[in-house]
């Protein structure tokens, strides 16, 4: 008996040891239509999700549990589907499909779970989906080719970014009617709010720029316009992540294949990291240690240790990597 509880006691750890992780990044290949899972205690892949389709844009629940991701027909094919779905955040399982109008790229969840704001890409909408019936229940225009959506920390606003009007949308959730309409620069790609919500970023990819936006009035305050990085193009801002204290503004910044460090107290660029080529998607760690940069050309994610501004590793992921969401 005493040798069998022994046993038993060695193997319930060596269970625990092969199951414990830090919190888990999850990273979009649009490409071959995998979600790459990465420990960030490790920074290893630990497990990849066939999804099909186009995975793009993608968001954790409140819970953890769930990971929501957009997918949508792959480039020059006819197979495939438009959905956001629902997957479990450890086996990759999908739970749920949920309609979500033509070519969703990106989207946000609210707080409770019970509503999908989508930005419609190819159909110049936005989507609004109820979760507990699993239907589109209003959809709005806004500008052309739509692509970012993002959510002020207390859900009361989303920003619908569109490309190709170089506008912001503003919903009001209260009413979920279109409030303002309000003009950036060129090609705007993605928002992100501060923690406060009392402020918000917009990169414009054409525009080498990022717009400061007061979200009281939902104004742009001022444009931060980012160098030209020396013997390359010109730098293409696109995902943005910031610090926990609100003091820096990270900028992936595609073509120009680096990560643009802001100090947003003096508007200044400070450091521009080298990545991987084509960095699209860009997540912080809850710690604030370290930032993942999605490169969509070189098929891998960057890992930049925040207080060195350094790549402390490069990780081997799917095909065309695109978006990146942590666990806290």
């Amino acid at each position: 008996m005493k040798y069998l509880v022994i046993i038993l006691l060695l193997v319930w750890f060596h269970g625990c040891g092969n199951n414990a992780h830090g919190p888990l990044a999850y990273v979009s290949n649009e490409r071959d239509g995998t979600i790459t899972v990465i420990d960030t205690s490790t920074d290893a892949v630990v497990n990849t999700f066939q999804l099909g389709a186009r995975p793009r844009g993608l968001r954790l629940s409140r819970d953890l549990k769930t990971l929501w991701v957009a997918i949508s027909y792959p480039t020059n094919q006819s197979q495939g589907e438009d959905k956001i779905v629902r997957i479990d955040a450890e086996t990759g399982a999908v739970l749920q499909k949920c309609d979500a109008g033509t070519d969703p790229e990106n989207f946000v969840i609210d707080s409770n779970a019970t509503k999908l704001y989508v930005a419609n890409e190819d159909a110049g909408t936005a989507s609004i989906i109820d979760l507990a019936a699993n239907r589109i229940v209003a959809t709005m225009p806004v500008g052309l080719e739509p692509e970012g959506a993002a959510m002020s920390p207390d859900g009361r606003w989303v920003y619908i970014t569109s490309e190709s009007s170089s506008s912001v949308s503003v919903i009001d959730t209260s009413t979920n009617q279109i409030v303002k309409t309000f003009l950036v620069g060129a090609r705007p790609r993605e928002a992100i709010f501060s923690s406060d919500g009392k402020m918000a970023y917009v990169s414009a990819e054409n525009g080498s720029s990022v717009s400061v936006v007061d979200t009281a009035n939902h104004e742009v305050m001022k444009t931060l316009v980012l160098p030209k990085r020396e013997g390359t193009t010109q730098l293409k801002p696109k995902g943005m992540a910031l610090s926990k204290d609100n003091r820096w503004l990270y900028v992936a910044t595609g073509r120009g294949n680096c990560i643009a460090v802001v100090d947003l107290n003096s508007g200044e660029v400070t450091n521009l990291i080298t990545v991987g080529q084509r960095p699209w998607g860009l997540s912080i760690t809850e710690d604030g240690k370290k930032l993942y940069a999605a490169n969509g050309v070189s098929n891998d994610v960057s890992v930049i240790d925040v207080d060195r501004n350094q790549v402390v590793k490069t990780i081997k992921a799917g095909d065309g990597p695109w978006g990146v969401a942590i666990q806290p």
